[in-house]
């Protein structure tokens, strides 16, 4: 054995190098030790189609067993038989029999085989007609399996891997040799070992020639590295089929929480295109219909059913792609104004938490229902820096501090140009990137990063909208895979579904919900104000639950308040606030004394206030002078 292996290797070595090596057989060589393992290796190469004899063979050997030790065994043959037969019929898909004519065909191969066995056990395997009916009907029964499209796969790849030695000079992989193969139900792959000094990566620029020297279709050949990771050896597999050729339809949420992954589209290999959210932006790229919309949407229909996010989202095409969420988004601007307003609201919680964690000693913001995640969403990034430059830098400022507190950019766009995304550091910091088909081939770079073109990831082949590349942490080859697919109908059950119940009539509020105590009765003696006066302008609406007056929700069916959030306020966007302080006042002067409290700090929902003072100049009274700030409506009231 140990000279016949010797003999392989050196004739492999010989056939490099071009000659035709010849086997000369003399008298001292072990003669019947070769010829053994020549018929071992021949018969283990065309076990597939030496299966049928071996099954007649084991099938007569055992029907002389048990006739001699068992002749009345065939009382519980005949039950086996039926019970095998019936199992492939209902579970052969769980064994790999996915089509059905395949099931019928092994569950009548078992039939037979049983009641032949049963016969044979009874009357022996020489009684006619037995050893003609297992002469003839073993072949006939045998062309099924001879003729079926797996097993001419398999022919079909030996003859391609046979003729390696040869194709491998031609695409320039001298050396590499086929370590093994394996024929499934989408085309057959093989494992490569590559000669010393080439990469994976000389591999992968070679595709087209690969293509060529293989006989296939374009598009149809993969470079993957292999489980166990060796830089000198890879994968290649060859699809047959395409597994993306049809649509495939969104099969619901796949997380709960934004801390899990979020499953986009299965890859070619049928495992899911899984990604991880939190702490990280995302961009995705792509020329019109190639499918950037149908992604979002199911990134929108796993974050809806996330306990632990509040979706902001800006849609500059009038709410064309985003509108059918606005009922699961807290925050949806469709203007420039609106867009401007709320990325600079983002800064602001962005602000307020890191400016809680450096008071708590805390590094990163850990998502909960109470202090949930802020996801905002972008679509067409570029209408964004164009009718709306003035808030792309507080994109930027979102971009580069945004990960540490949870807040994330989700943003999708044409062709992310240096111009097209605002001329900022948006783009370089996108961890997550999303390309689907592309025209030209330099928009590789733009969308996936500098050199990934080079190195095979090639967006142009994309041949189907929902198809993209994804390069993120946990996703670095070039493994195409295809989103899924959401409906007009589908969003809208989902969003109805992910739509927060109503909130409890205000009258049924506890006052712990409360962040402002209610204005006092005109009579009260407590009160700062005079009797008959309406109060300061920011205690008319003693509940920091409403919305502001000039609120783009207020007053638009089109955009509901988040209601989700609101059964226990604050929302969580904005750390936690010391409670407000009391009034100090004098027994027999209803004002207040002429030392002013500290400032009071207003936690809304959504926004931030900021507690200011007001200007050091003469007052013509002692009282306290109190400008509180809304980001979203601004105005200053005095009281005096």
């Amino acid at each position: 054995m140990v000279r016949a292996k010797q003999m392989r290797r050196r004739t492999r070595r010989m056939r490099r190098q071009g000659l035709q090596p010849i086997v000369l057989i003399e008298g001292g060589e072990a003669l019947p030790a070769a010829t053994a393992a020549v018929l071992a290796r021949w018969l283990w190469r065309y076990r597939s189609e030496l299966a049928p004899v071996v099954l007649a063979a084991l099938l007569a050997a055992l029907a002389g067993y048990l006739h001699a030790a068992h002749p009345h065994s065939w009382t519980w043959q005949l039950p086996i038989a039926c019970i095998l037969t019936a199992m492939t019929l209902g579970f052969g898909d769980k064994a790999g029999l996915s089509v059905r004519l395949e099931r019928v065909y092994a569950a009548f191969v078992l039939f037979t085989s049983g009641l032949w066995l049963a016969a044979a056990t009874t009357f022996g395997i020489t009684h006619s007609p037995l050893p003609q009916l297992l002469l003839a009907g073993g072949p006939l029964l045998s062309i099924p399996w001879w003729t079926h499209r797996r097993l001419r796969a398999k022919v079909r790849v030996d003859r391609k891997l046979a003729a390696w030695p040869e194709v491998a000079p031609t695409v320039g992989l001298s050396g590499s040799r086929v370590m093994s193969a394996i024929v499934d139900h989408w085309g057959w792959r093989a494992r490569f070992a590559l000669a010393r000094g080439q990469t994976i990566q000389d591999v992968t620029a070679k595709i087209p020639a690969l293509e060529s020297a293989l006989g296939t279709h374009r598009g149809a050949v993969r470079i993957y590295p292999t489980r166990d990771d060796r830089a000198n050896r890879f994968e290649l597999r060859v699809l047959d089929r395409d597994p993306h050729a049809d649509a495939i339809p969104w099969p619901g949420p796949s997380t709960s929480t934004i801390t899990d992954p979020i499953d986009l589209g299965p890859f070619e290999d049928a495992t899911t295109t899984s990604v991880l959210f939190l702490r990280r932006h995302a961009l995705l790229g792509g020329i019109a219909g190639s499918g950037k919309s149908g992604a979002l949407n199911v990134i929108m229909g796993n974050l809806t059913a996330c306990h632990d996010v509040v979706i902001w989202a800006i849609d500059l095409k009038r709410g064309m792609e985003l509108q059918p969420w606005s009922s699961c988004i807290a925050r949806l601007a469709t203007t420039p104004d609106q867009a401007k307003s709320l990325l600079k609201d983002a800064v602001a919680v962005l602000e307020a938490r890191a400016t809680h964690l450096a008071a708590t000693g805390l590094r990163v913001w850990h998502p909960t229902p109470t202090k949930p995640a802020l996801v905002i969403v972008i679509d067409e990034y570029a209408e964004l820096a164009e009718d709306a430059p003035e808030s792309i830098p507080n994109a930027d400022s979102i971009a580069r501090r945004g990960r540490a507190v949870a807040v994330t950019l989700i943003a999708a766009t044409q062709r992310p140009t240096q111009k097209a995304m605002g001329k900022g550091a948006v783009r370089s910091q996108m961890d997550i990137r999303l390309s689907f088909r592309v025209r030209e081939r330099r928009d590789t770079d733009l969308i996936l990063g500098q050199g990934m073109l080079a190195a095979g990831w090639h967006p142009h082949t994309l041949n189907a909208p929902g198809k993209f590349l994804i390069s993120a942490p946990d996703h670095t080859t070039p493994r195409p895979s295809r989103a899924y697919l959401l409906t007009d109908q589908t969003v809208t059950q989902t969003a109805h579904h992910h739509t927060p119940l109503p909130p409890p009539p205000r009258r049924h509020l506890p006052p712990s919900h409360r962040s402002l105590p209610s204005r006092p009765p005109p009579n009260s003696t407590s009160s700062p104000q005079r009797a008959g006066s309406r109060g300061p302008r920011s205690h008319r609406r003693s509940n920091p639950l409403d919305p502001p007056h000039n609120s783009p929700r207020r007053g638009n069916p089109h955009h509901p308040p988040d209601h989700r959030h609101r059964q226990k306020p604050p929302l969580g966007l904005l750390p936690p606030q010391r409670p407000r302080p009391s009034w100090p006042s004098h027994s027999s002067n209803p004002r207040p004394l002429a030392r002013a409290p500290s400032p009071q700090v207003i936690v809304h929902p959504l926004v931030h206030a900021q507690p200011q003072r007001a200007p050091a100049r003469k007052a013509p009274s002692p009282a306290a002078c109190t400008s509180v700030r809304h980001p979203l409506q601004p105005r200053k009231v005095t009281r005096r």
